[in-house]
């Protein structure tokens, strides 16, 4: 049997599981992991500038592609704190990511040793498996076991905290026998399936929420089937979006009372039956209970058996992964369906196809400074249908979410539960090394960009390029404070001397000269007619200099965006857009 040092083995099963690479910084504890992937060769890393940055990289990573599954790598006692936001963010949106820490040795465990903390019982809430493994042997079993647990059931992080006198020692183990533990999924049967379909076909008005379930199950082209065969609109979640393209004619609208759309929610309202698979009913999707659920019928499929009646009982659920459900659910819909025993729902579909020709909000203002929804009608037309977004928290994701279009799964990365600030710009970092050949587009508010700066070094470092969108209400220049969440190198604080009040944001910070001295590229932009140019111009930096390029837009200080407290309650404080001029990307969408 073939000897080597436990780190040794840890990294020829991450390369039998396919995680192959790694973001994170090195340190004490955990060098001898590095020297490990050093010396193998076979999985990538990226330096990020700081470690929860780090796990955000992983994060963004992996929700880019189908069965990917990043690392974050830090050493111990801090490293590993300062990647729970990561876990948090992860955990919350059923994203595998697993992050390797390095710990003090093991005789030193529960001494107050330097920088040794018990990270595996800080991370137990935000994770599937933490675990500090105390006998070199053991490594191979607990990653094996990682593996299976991030793959299984419900999709989820793991931590695995690593003593550096484990990491040295040697074991014996064989990389040529090493397997892969079963993934284990629930999955429906038929019996349940067929009653699901028989209280859909007994609705006259049902609808279809598609949740992030379908996405990490990989059923968007069942999901689509499913709801031509049936003729049943179709909701996706904030999770979800992508898994039927906006513009498909069964397409609804997202509902909620924050990212959504009018006529989404409009549909929504009139609804008498709500088929919900792989969603959690979140929220920011159901707004007050009471308006949400009233006069409707709930049916709801999820893979996580605790997630069925978490926030409300439904009328039946079925605990099963999406593919399984959809699967089946094809099948015995086309069945009916070849057997005439199908309702009619033209009239149906084309009330919701009505309202989402007329219930449209206006995006084409000319104001100085600019109001937002012209800059998403502007995105719409400045990127493609194959632009990756990338976005967390604020107004700016809610605008976003209110007014871009997605046509695609995993087109739409979004820190969804968690919403941690400065995770965008990381996750996009991520996202861009999963799709070097992708357009990835990051949007973010001005305080939230204040949390990433430093890592755009990262992406000029590396030759990751995409273009970050920032949208600044906070420009009109408050008395600058100090640099105190600023502690970079000298070339960098040169961007924050004499900078003109006008040109900063309210903290302080000039965007685009910071940008720029961290080797990327920046435009600002103050008059909506030069949007297009810039997004161009973006684009053309970008590919030409392969770093981030930034596109700082000044807006107007208050804008009221659409919101409420339930879906039959939502302040709608623009007026319906009345022509293609007032709504031209959404228009678009009918044609």
């Amino acid at each position: 049997m073939p000897r080597m040092r436990a780190v040794d083995a840890a990294v020829a099963i991450l390369e039998k599981e396919g995680a192959t690479q790694a973001f994170g910084v090195p340190g004490a504890a955990i060098n001898p992991f590095y020297d490990a992937m050093r010396r193998h060769g076979g999985i990538r890393h990226v330096l990020a500038r700081h470690v929860e940055a780090a796990s955000h990289m992983a994060d963004g990573y992996t929700r880019a592609v189908a069965g990917n599954i990043g690392i974050c790598v830090g050493t111990s006692g801090p490293a590993g704190t300062d990647m729970i936001t990561g876990l948090y963010a992860a955990w919350a949106d059923s994203v595998p990511i697993l992050c390797i820490t390095g710990q003090a040795p093991v005789a030193k465990l529960d001494k107050e040793d330097f920088q040794a903390v018990d990270i595996a019982s800080i991370a137990a809430p935000v994770t599937k498996l933490a675990k500090t493994v105390l006998e070199a042997a053991q490594v191979p079993g607990v990653l094996a076991q990682a593996f299976q647990l991030m793959r299984s059931g419900r999709p989820g992080p793991v931590l695995i905290d690593l003593p550096i006198d484990v990491q040295l020692t040697e074991i014996e183990f064989d990389p040529d026998t090493y397997a892969p533990l079963p993934v284990l999924r629930p999955e429906a049967t038929r019996a349940q399936v067929a009653r699901a379909l028989d209280m859909l076909q007994a609705a006259e008005r049902p609808l279809i929420v598609a949740g992030g379930g379908i996405v990490n199950a990989g059923a968007e082209d069942l999901l689509v089937t499913l709801a031509e065969t049936l003729d049943v609109p179709v909701v996706p979640t904030l999770m979800g979006w992508g898994v039927i393209p906006d513009d498909h004619p069964l397409a609804a609208g997202m509902v909620g009372i924050q990212t959504s759309r009018r006529y989404g929610n409009a549909t929504f309202l009139e609804s008498d039956l709500v088929l919900g698979v792989g969603n959690r009913w979140a929220n920011r999707h159901t707004g007050g209970l009471d308006a949400y659920r009233r006069g409707r019928t709930f049916v709801h499929v999820d893979i996580e058996p605790t997630q069925i009646g978490r926030v409300f009982a439904p009328d039946y659920g079925i605990v099963s992964d999406a593919r399984a459900f959809l699967a089946l659910a094809v099948e015995i819909a086309t069945e009916r369906r070849a057997a005439s025993e199908l309702p009619d729902r033209t009239r149906w579909v084309a009330r919701c196809a009505g309202r989402k020709g007329t219930l449209l909000r206006r995006t084409h203002f000319t104001d100085v400074p600019i109001k937002p929804q012209r800059v998403y009608q502007e995105m719409n037309r400045a990127f493609g249908r194959d632009t990756v977004y990338v976005t967390t928290i604020g107004l700016s994701q809610i605008a976003g979410a209110q007014f871009l279009h997605t046509y695609a799964s995993r087109h739409w990365i979004n820190a969804g539960q968690a919403g941690p600030l400065g995770w965008t710009g990381p996750a996009a970092l991520g996202v861009a090394t999963a799709r070097p050949d992708a357009e990835v587009v990051a949007l973010s508010g001005d305080y939230d960009f204040q949390f990433m700066l430093e890592e755009l070094a990262v992406g000029a470092q590396h030759h990751l390029p995409y273009v970050h969108v920032v949208v600044n209400n906070a420009y009109l220049g408050l008395i600058r404070q100090s640099q105190r969440a600023f502690e970079m190198d000298y070339h960098v604080s040169l961007a924050f001397e004499n900078i003109n009040s006008a040109e900063t944001d309210g903290y302080g910070v000039d965007h685009v000269k910071v940008a720029e001295a961290l080797g990327c590229r920046a435009i600002r932009v103050k008059d909506p007619e030069r949007l297009q140019p810039a997004f161009a111009e973006a684009r053309a930096l970008a590919a030409e200099h392969r770093v981030p390029v930034v596109v700082e837009v000044i807006l107007e200080r208050v804008t009221n965006i659409a919101m409420g407290a339930e879906l039959d309650g939502v302040n709608e404080f623009e007026d319906l857009a009345i022509s293609a001029e007032d709504s031209p990307t959404a228009l678009a969408l009918l044609d």
